[in-house]
């Protein structure tokens, strides 16, 4: 079903005829908004969200009661873990490239864990560009907050940090650099929904708490890094297959 959460956005893609990927037809879009204003979330769901409220409440990160549950574990469409697995090996590679690495290097490691048939057509494009502008390589070295959530997810990293902090890159490197694919892909075990869609729900208001700042000309509050939040929101959004988007469409709703 679609999510309780978009029932602003159907409505204006409704009224002004936009994403029609979401409803193909206004009658589509109808019965959707439909619904969504009669959806009853589950105690599951009531549950994650009161948790992620009370980890808020501890560290003093305003929030609003009536910011809707995301999906429940039935809703939810989580990745394959072969595909988080490669998703993990991609952004760390094309973050690496983001940083300046020569191209040569670079070519070589996508040889080399096999990546070219998981590249995304954005990645893609990054990756054989071989003058790319400076605008460009800051976005794709933020990637490397996404690596980290796969990394977390595929249980590499035992806990995944409060967002106030950038990930830990060396470790991150190492990680990827002592594994091949085979041995990488044999190592990691995607964590169960549960997990995914905790997080997911936390980040999903921790992130509305940093646009509500920026929006109002706030700092973040709490320490709060707006860039790590975004990248970790985008990451999770991915893993719990949000509207059931592909990796360079991922939608950030808060």
């Amino acid at each position: 079903m679609q999510k309780f959460r978009l029932i602003l956005v159907l409505i204006i893609s409704m009224l002004f005829g936009f994403g029609t990927s979401i409803a193909s037809t206004l009658e589509d879009r109808k019965e959707a908004i439909k619904k969504m204003e009669t959806y009853t979330p589950s105690e599951e769901q009531t549950q994650r969200k009161a948790r992620s409220e009370s980890i808020l409440k501890a560290e003093k990160v305003p929030y609003i009661e009536h910011l809707p549950v995301i999906e429940s574990e039935i809703e939810a469409n989580i990745q394959d873990e072969n595909e988080v697995e490669l998703r993990a090996l991609c952004l760390v590679v094309v973050a690496v490239k983001g940083e300046g690495l020569e191209q040569e290097v670079i070519d070589d490691l996508v040889s080399r864990y096999g990546l070219a048939k998981h590249l995304t057509p954005k990645e893609n494009a990054f990756i054989s560009n071989p003058s790319p502008t400076q605008h460009d390589k800051i976005q794709f070295v933020w990637r490397y907050e996404s690596a980290w959530v796969m990394l977390w997810a595929l249980g590499f990293i035992e806990e995944l940090p409060r967002p106030d902090q950038i990930a830990d890159v060396p470790r991150l490197a190492e990680i990827v650099r002592s594994n091949t694919t085979e041995s990488f892909q044999a190592k990691g075990k995607l964590r169960k929904p549960s997990e995914l869609l905790d997080q997911a729900d936390l980040i999903y208001r921790y992130h509305w708490a940093v646009t509500d700042a920026r929006i109002n000309g706030r700092e973040p509050p709490a320490g709060l890094d707006g860039s790590v939040v975004y990248e970790r929101h985008y990451s999770l959004n991915w893993l719990i297959g949000y509207m059931d988007e592909s990796w360079d469409d991922i939608s950030t709703d808060t």
